[in-house]
């Protein structure tokens, strides 16, 4: 059975068995029925950071245009474009044993697409969720969902993985952003165009 967590809680994942190390992380949303001329897109991205909150490198920044991470510990499924259907909108696969020794931080985080030039915010989606799964079972292990607690926000930070004496752990963040991507980018030290 699914732990459920709340803004700000967190979980040790070795609490949640001591082979929960491949983990399929599942992020969801719905948006909301609204007049607009444009489709919503939503995009997960994460970034691994050390343990100051910062990405060594672009190749830290996983993303639609950079699928997997060079250790492969970090495998995002790809970009759904609509967001249709029941169920994981997107999906990523982490396997907490390829992580890189500097890495301490793995952040979860949601952007919509476009977002000024479509006039579209999270205030404008519901439902969003983020799940674990362990990869091998299937079976969810843990389950953040978000509520409604946003605006004019144009971009999350979901929740994290972080490391901490040595062991991983799982943050409930939900923290919201305006600038979309560019401003996660610039919060995690990766420089935009």
């Amino acid at each position: 059975m699914a732990i459920n967590l709340r803004k700000g809680q967190k979980v040790d994942l070795k609490k949640l068995g001591p082979n929960f190390t491949k983990i399929m992380v599942g992020l969801g949303w719905d948006t909301n029925a609204f007049d607009s001329s444009h489709e919503f897109d939503l995009d997960a991205s994460i970034f691994l950071a050390n343990e100051q909150g910062i990405c060594s490198s672009d190749k830290d920044f996983i993303f639609y245009g950079n699928l997997e991470h060079g250790s492969g510990s970090v495998i995002h499924q790809g970009d759904n474009l609509t967001g249709a259907g029941e169920g994981d909108d997107e999906q990523v696969f982490v396997d907490l044993l390829k992580v890189p020794e500097h890495i301490h931080k793995i952040a979860f985080t949601v952007t919509i697409y476009d977002a000024p030039q479509r006039n579209q915010n999270f205030g404008q989606v519901s439902n969003a969720f983020i799940r674990l799964l362990n990869e091998e079972s299937g079976e969810e292990m843990v389950r953040y969902d978000l509520g409604e607690d946003f605006s004019i926000e144009t971009a999350l930070v979901v929740a994290e993985l972080y490391k901490h004496n040595g062991d991983w752990k799982f943050n409930a963040i939900g923290s919201g952003f305006q600038g979309g991507l560019a401003a996660l980018c610039n919060h995690y030290g990766i420089e935009v165009e």
